[in-house]
Protein backbone atom coordinates (compact mmCIF):
# COMPACT_ATOMS: atom_id res chain seq x y z
CA UNK A 1 0.00 0.00 0.00
CA UNK A 2 1.13 4.02 -0.55
CA UNK A 3 0.34 6.18 2.12
CA UNK A 4 -2.38 7.59 -0.16
CA UNK A 5 -3.70 3.99 0.30
CA UNK A 6 -3.60 2.83 3.84
CA UNK A 7 -4.05 6.91 5.40
CA UNK A 8 -7.57 5.72 3.85
CA UNK A 9 -8.19 2.63 5.95
CA UNK A 10 -11.64 3.54 7.67
CA UNK A 11 -12.42 2.87 11.55
CA UNK A 12 -13.97 0.27 10.89
CA UNK A 13 -11.84 -1.86 8.15
CA UNK A 14 -8.45 -1.19 10.41
CA UNK A 15 -8.35 -4.71 11.69
CA UNK A 16 -8.90 -6.02 8.38
CA UNK A 17 -5.65 -7.11 6.31
CA UNK A 18 -3.58 -5.59 8.71
CA UNK A 19 0.42 -7.04 8.66
CA UNK A 20 0.39 -6.00 12.48
CA UNK A 21 -2.61 -7.44 14.47
CA UNK A 22 -4.70 -4.67 15.36
CA UNK A 23 -7.38 -4.69 18.32
CA UNK A 24 -9.30 -1.63 18.43
CA UNK A 25 -10.61 -0.83 21.77
CA UNK A 26 -14.35 -0.49 22.56
CA UNK A 27 -15.29 3.57 22.27
CA UNK A 28 -17.77 2.63 25.76
CA UNK A 29 -14.59 1.73 27.77
CA UNK A 30 -12.94 5.19 27.19
CA UNK A 31 -8.93 5.11 27.43
CA UNK A 32 -9.05 3.16 30.77
CA UNK A 33 -10.34 0.53 28.68
CA UNK A 34 -7.05 0.99 26.52
CA UNK A 35 -5.19 1.11 29.48
CA UNK A 36 -6.20 -1.74 31.74
CA UNK A 37 -6.12 -3.92 28.72
CA UNK A 38 -1.73 -3.30 28.55
CA UNK A 39 -1.85 -3.93 32.68
CA UNK A 40 -3.90 -7.11 32.20
CA UNK A 41 -1.40 -8.32 29.88
CA UNK A 42 1.39 -7.72 32.63
CA UNK A 43 -0.44 -9.64 34.64
CA UNK A 44 -1.64 -12.57 32.86
CA UNK A 45 1.94 -13.69 32.03
CA UNK A 46 3.01 -12.54 36.02
CA UNK A 47 0.52 -14.58 37.02
CA UNK A 48 1.56 -17.51 34.54
CA UNK A 49 5.24 -17.60 35.60
CA UNK A 50 4.32 -17.36 39.27
CA UNK A 51 1.83 -20.67 39.27
CA UNK A 52 4.84 -22.56 37.59
CA UNK A 53 7.13 -20.84 40.15
CA UNK A 54 9.34 -19.62 36.55
CA UNK A 55 10.88 -15.54 36.36
CA UNK A 56 8.99 -13.12 34.83
CA UNK A 57 11.14 -10.83 32.37
CA UNK A 58 9.16 -7.67 31.17
CA UNK A 59 10.22 -4.60 28.31
CA UNK A 60 8.15 -1.69 30.01
CA UNK A 61 8.20 1.93 28.54
CA UNK A 62 7.63 4.91 29.73
CA UNK A 63 5.13 5.83 27.41
CA UNK A 64 2.58 4.64 27.09
CA UNK A 65 2.03 4.56 31.19
CA UNK A 66 -1.08 5.09 31.92
CA UNK A 67 -1.25 1.06 32.64
CA UNK A 68 0.80 1.31 35.58
CA UNK A 69 -2.18 2.59 37.82
CA UNK A 70 -4.34 0.07 36.97
CA UNK A 71 -0.73 -2.85 37.24
CA UNK A 72 -0.51 -1.43 40.90
CA UNK A 73 -3.42 -1.54 42.32
CA UNK A 74 -4.16 -4.95 40.65
CA UNK A 75 -0.82 -6.49 42.12
CA UNK A 76 -1.30 -4.99 45.90
CA UNK A 77 -5.23 -5.66 45.62
CA UNK A 78 -4.59 -9.13 44.62
CA UNK A 79 -1.35 -9.61 46.30
CA UNK A 80 1.06 -10.43 43.15
CA UNK A 81 4.09 -11.26 44.34
CA UNK A 82 6.88 -10.02 42.03
CA UNK A 83 9.83 -11.21 43.75
CA UNK A 84 10.72 -13.65 40.44
CA UNK A 85 10.26 -10.60 38.02
CA UNK A 86 13.05 -9.02 36.16
CA UNK A 87 11.66 -5.24 34.47
CA UNK A 88 13.74 -4.00 32.10
CA UNK A 89 13.21 -0.54 31.09
CA UNK A 90 13.69 0.21 27.09
CA UNK A 91 15.39 3.80 27.67
CA UNK A 92 16.35 7.14 29.04
CA UNK A 93 17.40 10.01 27.93
CA UNK A 94 20.77 11.60 28.05
CA UNK A 95 22.84 14.19 28.90
CA UNK A 96 25.38 15.98 26.46
CA UNK A 97 28.08 13.90 27.97
CA UNK A 98 26.36 10.92 27.81
CA UNK A 99 25.12 10.46 31.60
CA UNK A 100 21.56 10.06 32.43
CA UNK A 101 19.82 12.31 33.24
CA UNK A 102 19.05 13.65 37.03
CA UNK A 103 15.96 11.26 38.10
CA UNK A 104 14.76 14.35 39.33
CA UNK A 105 13.86 15.62 36.09
CA UNK A 106 10.38 15.44 35.36
CA UNK A 107 11.62 14.03 31.73
CA UNK A 108 13.52 11.13 33.74
CA UNK A 109 12.01 7.87 32.97
CA UNK A 110 14.03 6.47 36.21
CA UNK A 111 12.33 8.86 38.12
CA UNK A 112 9.24 8.39 36.48
CA UNK A 113 9.31 4.22 37.32
CA UNK A 114 10.39 5.16 41.06
CA UNK A 115 8.00 7.62 41.89
CA UNK A 116 4.54 6.35 39.96
CA UNK A 117 5.72 2.36 40.01
CA UNK A 118 7.97 0.91 42.26
CA UNK A 119 7.03 3.13 45.65
CA UNK A 120 3.38 2.82 44.97
CA UNK A 121 4.01 -1.30 45.33
CA UNK A 122 3.44 -2.83 48.71
CA UNK A 123 7.00 -3.59 50.07
CA UNK A 124 6.87 -7.22 50.65
CA UNK A 125 5.55 -7.85 46.92
CA UNK A 126 8.30 -5.26 45.43
CA UNK A 127 11.08 -7.71 43.19
CA UNK A 128 14.89 -6.50 44.49
CA UNK A 129 16.56 -3.57 43.45
CA UNK A 130 18.55 -5.32 40.91
CA UNK A 131 15.67 -6.99 38.89
CA UNK A 132 15.03 -2.94 38.24
CA UNK A 133 16.78 -2.62 35.36
CA UNK A 134 17.95 0.38 33.15
CA UNK A 135 20.07 0.63 29.99
CA UNK A 136 23.59 1.93 31.38
CA UNK A 137 25.59 4.34 29.08
CA UNK A 138 28.39 3.27 30.93
CA UNK A 139 27.49 -0.45 30.02
CA UNK A 140 25.66 -0.62 27.33
CA UNK A 141 25.83 -4.23 27.10
CA UNK A 142 24.73 -5.35 30.34
CA UNK A 143 21.69 -5.01 29.74
CA UNK A 144 21.18 -7.37 26.59
CA UNK A 145 23.70 -9.92 28.47
CA UNK A 146 21.00 -10.05 31.09
CA UNK A 147 18.15 -10.79 28.64
CA UNK A 148 20.25 -13.13 27.07
CA UNK A 149 20.78 -14.78 30.06
CA UNK A 150 17.17 -14.66 30.97
CA UNK A 151 16.04 -16.04 27.72
CA UNK A 152 14.52 -13.12 27.00
CA UNK A 153 11.78 -10.95 27.80
CA UNK A 154 8.40 -12.60 28.23
CA UNK A 155 6.25 -9.85 26.82
CA UNK A 156 7.59 -6.20 25.65
CA UNK A 157 5.16 -3.43 26.34
CA UNK A 158 5.16 -0.26 24.27
CA UNK A 159 4.38 2.86 22.59
CA UNK A 160 5.28 3.97 18.99
CA UNK A 161 6.99 7.06 17.96
CA UNK A 162 6.12 9.21 15.30
CA UNK A 163 9.03 8.97 12.85
CA UNK A 164 8.04 4.91 13.53
CA UNK A 165 10.57 4.45 16.79
CA UNK A 166 10.27 1.49 19.36
CA UNK A 167 12.11 2.44 22.77
CA UNK A 168 14.65 5.25 20.75
CA UNK A 169 15.76 2.89 17.81
CA UNK A 170 15.24 5.94 15.35
CA UNK A 171 14.91 5.80 11.27
CA UNK A 172 18.08 4.47 9.45
CA UNK A 173 17.28 4.32 6.21
CA UNK A 174 20.55 3.61 4.76
CA UNK A 175 20.67 0.34 6.89
CA UNK A 176 19.09 -2.78 5.58
CA UNK A 177 16.59 -4.51 7.74
CA UNK A 178 18.55 -7.58 8.76
CA UNK A 179 21.22 -5.14 10.10
CA UNK A 180 18.97 -2.96 12.07
CA UNK A 181 16.93 -5.53 13.81
CA UNK A 182 20.41 -6.70 14.98
CA UNK A 183 20.91 -3.27 16.82
CA UNK A 184 22.13 -3.74 20.37
CA UNK A 185 21.47 -1.33 23.43
CA UNK A 186 23.71 1.47 22.47
CA UNK A 187 23.42 5.42 22.69
CA UNK A 188 21.70 7.52 20.12
CA UNK A 189 21.09 10.75 18.73
CA UNK A 190 17.24 11.62 18.98
CA UNK A 191 15.86 13.20 15.98
CA UNK A 192 14.13 16.49 15.36
CA UNK A 193 11.07 14.71 15.21
CA UNK A 194 11.52 12.83 18.19
CA UNK A 195 12.52 15.99 20.12
CA UNK A 196 9.47 17.79 18.86
CA UNK A 197 6.82 15.19 19.42
CA UNK A 198 7.96 14.54 23.16
CA UNK A 199 8.59 18.20 23.45
CA UNK A 200 5.20 18.90 22.81
CA UNK A 201 3.89 16.27 25.12
CA UNK A 202 6.21 16.35 27.76
CA UNK A 203 7.33 19.94 28.50
CA UNK A 204 4.04 21.83 26.87
CA UNK A 205 6.45 22.64 23.80
CA UNK A 206 9.78 24.06 25.17
CA UNK A 207 11.45 21.41 22.15
CA UNK A 208 14.85 23.61 22.98
CA UNK A 209 14.78 21.97 26.39
CA UNK A 210 14.91 18.44 25.58
CA UNK A 211 17.89 16.24 25.61
CA UNK A 212 19.51 15.69 22.28
CA UNK A 213 20.71 11.84 23.32
CA UNK A 214 19.45 8.73 24.62
CA UNK A 215 20.57 5.34 25.58
CA UNK A 216 18.06 2.56 23.98
CA UNK A 217 17.75 -0.94 23.73
CA UNK A 218 18.14 -2.39 20.32
CA UNK A 219 15.59 -3.98 18.02
CA UNK A 220 17.92 -7.41 19.08
CA UNK A 221 16.59 -7.88 22.20
CA UNK A 222 12.89 -6.12 21.17
CA UNK A 223 12.68 -8.66 18.90
CA UNK A 224 13.41 -11.48 21.23
CA UNK A 225 10.64 -10.87 22.91
CA UNK A 226 7.88 -13.53 23.02
CA UNK A 227 4.95 -11.09 23.08
CA UNK A 228 5.02 -7.72 21.92
CA UNK A 229 2.45 -5.15 22.69
CA UNK A 230 2.28 -1.89 21.52
CA UNK A 231 -0.12 0.96 22.35
CA UNK A 232 -1.24 3.88 19.94
CA UNK A 233 -3.61 6.72 21.85
CA UNK A 234 -2.67 10.23 20.18
CA UNK A 235 -4.03 12.21 17.95
CA UNK A 236 -0.85 11.63 15.59
CA UNK A 237 -0.69 7.92 16.43
CA UNK A 238 -3.90 7.68 13.45
CA UNK A 239 -1.54 7.75 11.04
CA UNK A 240 1.53 6.26 13.09
CA UNK A 241 -0.74 3.07 13.15
CA UNK A 242 -1.40 2.85 9.78
CA UNK A 243 1.55 3.19 8.09
CA UNK A 244 3.06 0.42 10.83
CA UNK A 245 0.42 -2.43 9.96
CA UNK A 246 0.16 -1.33 6.29
CA UNK A 247 2.98 -0.10 5.38
CA UNK A 248 6.23 -1.52 3.51
CA UNK A 249 8.77 -2.98 5.82
CA UNK A 250 11.52 -0.06 5.84
CA UNK A 251 14.32 0.76 8.48
CA UNK A 252 12.75 4.58 7.19
CA UNK A 253 10.01 3.74 9.66
CA UNK A 254 11.27 0.90 12.11
CA UNK A 255 7.96 -0.26 13.65
CA UNK A 256 7.06 -1.95 10.23
CA UNK A 257 10.01 -4.44 11.39
CA UNK A 258 7.65 -5.78 14.04
CA UNK A 259 5.55 -7.02 11.22
CA UNK A 260 7.96 -10.11 10.77
CA UNK A 261 7.70 -10.80 14.48
CA UNK A 262 5.00 -13.57 15.39
CA UNK A 263 3.16 -12.21 18.02
CA UNK A 264 2.92 -8.50 17.94
CA UNK A 265 -0.12 -7.06 18.78
CA UNK A 266 -1.16 -2.92 18.22
CA UNK A 267 -3.68 -1.42 21.05
CA UNK A 268 -5.48 1.24 19.48
CA UNK A 269 -8.21 3.63 21.38
CA UNK A 270 -11.10 4.65 19.66
CA UNK A 271 -9.38 7.80 19.16
CA UNK A 272 -5.81 6.89 17.65
CA UNK A 273 -8.31 4.40 15.25
CA UNK A 274 -10.04 7.47 13.40
CA UNK A 275 -8.70 8.68 9.74
CA UNK A 276 -6.06 10.81 9.63
CA UNK A 277 -7.74 13.35 7.20
CA UNK A 278 -10.69 13.25 5.09
CA UNK A 279 -10.04 12.39 1.41
CA UNK A 280 -10.16 15.95 -0.58
CA UNK A 281 -8.96 18.04 2.64
CA UNK A 282 -5.48 18.08 1.75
Amino acid sequence: MTPKEYYGVTKENIEKNAKIQIVKMDPETGDGGFYRTLSTEMIDVIEENNAHDEPTVIILPVGPVGQYKYFVDKVNERNIPLGNCWFINMDEYLNDDNTCINPSSPLSFRGFMEREVYSKIKPELLMPEKQRIFPDPANPERVDQILKELGGADICIGGIGLNGHIAFNEPMPKLKPKKYQNLPTRIVELTPETRIANGIASLSGAVDMMPKKAITLGMKSILASKKIRLGVFRDWHRAVLRHAAFGEVSTSFPVTLLQNHPDTIIYSTDFAAELPYEEGTV
